[in-house]
C-alpha cells in the first residue's frame, strides 16, 4: 500500500504569497465497468476506459493565507460562475481525507471555480473530469509550494490517487488514450490505489475511436453513482459479476492488443448492458435508461446490420448513449446520427467526442 503522509508539508503563513492554477481535465468512457467498491474508494473489479477529448471540466484553484478559522477549512466553490454551498461540502469531505497527505490544505484559503463542457449528473462521468482537475491542481500547488512532484510520472500517480479518493473513475481521467484502473493480472503495475496508463499495448486502431455521446436527457439521475455503488453490496450476482469483469477485461486486452474492434464492440455493449442489469437487479430496484435510450440501440444495431460498419454503443451510469467506431467510417456514420439519433436527443444536442490526449495545464 502507498502511504502518501507527508507531515512536512506545512507552509509559514506569513511568507505565503497568492497563487493560482488551472486544469483542464476530460472524462472518461469505461468500456469494462466499475461498479461496486469497498474500502476507502477502492474497486471490486478492474476497469479500462478511453480518454475523452470534448466532454471536459475546467477547474481554477486560488490560493493565498487564510485569515477566517471559525471552519477546518475555508472554501470558496464557483460552479459556472455561481457559489455553490453544497459542493463546498464535498470538498471540504474529500479535503478532510487529504489531510495526513496535505496538512497545509487547513492552513490555506482556497477559491476554487469550475465549469464543465457537458450536462452535470447526466451519466458522463461529471465526478471524474471534476475530481481529476482538482487533483491536478492540488498537485501543481503541492510542487509551487514546495518542489516536491518535478517527476511527471510521480506526478500523474499521485493525482491519479488523490483523484481517486474523491470518484474512483476519476483515477483514470489522468492519463491520455486509454488507462486502467483496479488490479489486474493480465496487466502489469496495474493497482487498485491509481490508475496506470494503457497505451503500449493498445492497436493504433483504438486510438483513432469516436465517442458520439448522445444526450438522452439532461436531468440529474434518480440514483446516484455512490448510491448505486453501495446497493452492489446485497446485490444477488455481485461476486459472479467481479469474476465476469475481470475476464472481461482479460479479453477485451487482448482484441485490443490484435486490432479487434468487432470482438472490442461486442464487450463494449455486454458490459453496457451488464451494468444497467445490475441497476434493475439491485434492492431496491431501479432504471436510469429511457425509451429514447433503447430506441437509440435498436437503431444503432440495426445500422450496424444494414451496413457492416464497426459501430458500436456504450453507456455509462445514466440513460445517454456514447456511440462508439473508428475514424476510418466517420463519414458514413456522422449522417446516420444526425439524421437518425439527434432527433432523438434533448433538443437535439449531441457532444461529437473521441480518444483525447488527456489532461492539460493551462
Amino acid at each position: 500500500m502507498i502511504d502518501y503522509s507527508n507531515p512536512k508539508l506545512l507552509v509559514e503563513s506569513a511568507k505565503l504569497s497568492k497563487g493560482q492554477v488551472t486544469w483542464k481535465s476530460p472524462s472518461n468512457l469505461a468500456i469494462v465497468k466499475y461498479w461496486g467498491k469497498h474500502g476507502i474508494q477502492l474497486p471490486r473489479n478492474p476497469s479500462i476506459s478511453m480518454t475523452l477529448n470534448n466532454a471536459h471540466t475546467i477547474t481554477r484553484v486560488s490560493y493565498e493565507a487564510r485569515t477566517d478559522f471559525e471552519r477546518l477549512f475555508e472554501i470558496d466553490f464557483m460552479f459556472h460562475g455561481e457559489r455553490m454551498e453544497s459542493f463546498e461540502g464535498k470538498i471540504s469531505k474529500f479535503f478532510e481525507q487529504l489531510l495526513p497527505i496535505y496538512p497545509f490544505l487547513k492552513q490555506v484559503k482556497w477559491t476554487i471555480e469550475s465549469e464543465n463542457s457537458f450536462p452535470h449528473s447526466a451519466g458522463i462521468a461529471s465526478s471524474a473530469s471534476a475530481m481529476s482537475a482538482l487533483a491536478l491542481c492540488l498537485c501543481s500547488v503541492e510542487d509551487e509550494l514546495f518542489g516536491t512532484l518535478s517527476d511527471d510520472k510521480a506526478f500523474d500517480q499521485k493525482a491519479s490517487y488523490l483523484a481517486r479518493l474523491g470518484s474512483g473513475s476519476a483515477s483514470r481521467s489522468v492519463y491520455s488514450k486509454w488507462s486502467v484502473w483496479g488490479q489486474s493480472g493480465s496487466v502489469e503495475g496495474s493497482s487498485d490505489e491509481f490508475a496506470i496508463a494503457y497505451d503500449t499495448m493498445v492497436h493504433p486502431v483504438f486510438n483513432t475511436f469516436h465517442d458520439d455521446i448522445l444526450i438522452v436527457s439532461r436531468a440529474e439521475k434518480s440514483v446516484s453513482s455512490t448510491a448505486g455503488h453501495q446497493l452492489m453490496e446485497g446485490n444477488p450476482f455481485a461476486a459472479v459479476r467481479y469474476q465476469q469483469a475481470n475476464k472481461r477485461l482479460e479479453d477485451l486486452c487482448v482484441s485490443m492488443k490484435k486490432g479487434d474492434v468487432e470482438h472490442f464492440g461486442k464487450i463494449a455493449e455486454d458490459e453496457a448492458l451488464t451494468l444497467h442489469a445490475l441497476m434493475m437487479a439491485s434492492n431496491p430496484s431501479y432504471l436510469l435508461v429511457e425509451p429514447g435510450s433503447i430506441e437509440m440501440i435498436k437503431r444503432i444495431r440495426a445500422f450496424r446490420a444494414d451496413t457492416k460498419h464497426p459501430v458500436y454503443f456504450s453507456l455509462d451510469a445514466g440513460p445517454n448513449i456514447h456511440l462508439l467506431y473508428p475514424e476510418e467510417v466517420v463519414h458514413a456514420v456522422r449522417p446516420f446520427v444526425e439524421s437518425e439519433l439527434a432527433p432523438l436527443c434533448v433538443d437535439g444536442f449531441w457532444i461529437n467526442d473521441w480518444c483525447g490526449d488527456g489532461p492539460e495545464q493551462l
